[in-house]
């Protein structure tokens, strides 16, 4: 797993065989549990077994109950296991008081997710913002740390010594915070300007949303595979967070509407505030999309909860009031089953056999282009830059070059009908005189 050198900087993780270890305080913890397995086996980690406790709360020194641990001791002792994992994030002391009773590396569910985002990430930013994320964890738990040792003797060679070595990882970590915050900025501001681009396109936007695993990258890859695009696919593979970086491409569909459509990492119960604070840049993409698609994963038995987490992230992000489709994906591998219940803006695909995408596409453009109408426009040559602009949106049904310009048959919404109505000769579709 994660391990970090002397100067607090991530170095090569390594994997283990684990014991996962639940405390239940009154809720049924078996789905969460479930779910750290194949997290953990999402990491490289070999699980050996499970251990859980019913209590009425958390033992603050252990997490769970003394007699536990000295079962946990055994059971690593037994199974020689090599690493704890606990489901839930513990303090910097629990961490340590766990470790010194079980003899085994202990980490909690917040650095399980961590390392496997810290070996996913692949662009500078997706790196940068899961650094920060770790060190944003690590930071308290060096403070539990200090007072760990202050409390050893408080004579000479313990209180001193440990506190100055607690100040200097503090400062190292704070400086290098202000380091990465420092080059997000300016990613950040590379984003901004090329969002302001795509607005100044006008092009629609469609951002995929989801739990993890739900099969946002595969859709993607359907609609590249679709337009014959392989080599702009992005990787998928049927794992938890197989994919973290976000993608954009764009999309053409049939009638040559095109839109944006935005890839973004996936979301899993629990997941650390520190990393939802990281890569808020990022996810931030949401707020600028014209349409959600959330991707629900219906093979799932408990489904209902994966769509309450994502629209958890989604208000979290201010982002929750946005036009939304659902789309239940793998429905292959549950025949005959129905989105009944879950509104008109919900239907079933499989990317696997493509089932339902005929009905996808059109939805989508129901919702993105309602607004469209065929135009035939005559554009002066000096005027090149209008051309290229309508053709960065929509692809053109006819172009002809005439002596006084530009002949063009588009589709085009209602803003640009507007704006470009001195060039309009005819629209060629009926419409309510009010749209023109």
């Amino acid at each position: 797993m994660v391990r970090f050198d002397e100067n607090n900087n991530v170095i090569e993780n390594e994997s283990g065989n684990a014991i996962l270890v639940g405390l239940s305080t009154g809720q049924d913890i078996s789905y969460s549990m479930q779910e750290l397995e194949g997290l953990a086996r999402a990491a490289g980690v070999n699980v050996l077994g499970i251990l859980t406790q019913n209590a009425e709360k958390v033992h603050t020194a252990f997490y769970i109950g003394t007699g536990k641990i000295r079962e946990l001791a055994e059971l690593c002792a037994n199974m020689q296991a090599d690493l704890v994992i606990f489901n839930d994030e513990l303090t910097g002391m629990q961490l340590r008081n766990v470790e010194d009773a079980v003899g085994v590396k202990v980490i909690d569910r917040t650095i399980l997710i961590l390392d496997i985002f810290a070996d996913r990430a692949t662009s500078r930013e997706g790196k940068m913002q899961v650094e920060m994320a770790q060190l944003q964890y690590r930071m308290p738990r060096l403070l539990g740390f200090g007072h760990a040792l202050s409390r050893l003797g408080g004579g000479i060679g313990t209180r001193g010594p440990g506190e100055k070595k607690l100040e200097t990882d503090r400062r190292h970590i704070q400086s290098r915070l202000d380091e990465i915050r420092a080059e997000l900025k300016e990613l950040q501001g590379n984003r901004q300007t090329q969002r302001a681009k795509r607005e100044d396109s006008t092009i629609p936007v469609v951002a995929l949303v989801g739990y993890t695993n739900s099969g946002k990258s595969s859709i993607m890859n359907r609609l590249l595979q679709l337009e014959d695009r392989t080599e702009k696919q992005v990787f998928e593979k049927d794992m938890l967070f197989a994919t973290l970086d976000t993608a954009q491409r764009l999309i053409t569909l049939d009638d040559n509407h095109r839109f944006i459509l935005i890839d973004t990492v996936g979301f899993v119960s629990k997941l650390p505030h520190s990393l939802v604070q990281a890569f808020r840049s990022t996810l931030d993409e949401v707020n600028y999309a014209d349409l959600l698609v959330h991707v629900v994963d219906a093979s799932f038995e408990e489904h209902d909860f994966h769509m309450q987490v994502t629209e958890k992230v989604m208000n979290e992000l201010g982002a929750g009031d946005k036009p939304m489709l659902t789309v239940f994906n793998k429905i292959d591998k549950v025949p005959g089953f129905e989105a009944v219940g879950y509104g008109k803006d919900a239907l079933c695909i499989s990317t696997k056999t493509g089932e339902g995408y005929d009905a996808f596409l059109r939805r989508l453009n129901e919702l993105l282009f309602s607004d469209y109408r065929q135009v035939e426009l005559i554009i002066p040559y000096d005027k090149g830059s209008i051309v290229s602009a309508l053709l960065q949106k929509s692809a053109a049904i006819e172009t002809e070059y005439l002596a006084e310009g530009t002949r063009l048959v588009i589709e085009l919404e209602t803003a640009d009908r507007s704006r470009y109505k001195q060039y309009i000769t005819s629209p060629l579709q009926e419409a309510a005189p009010e749209e023109w």
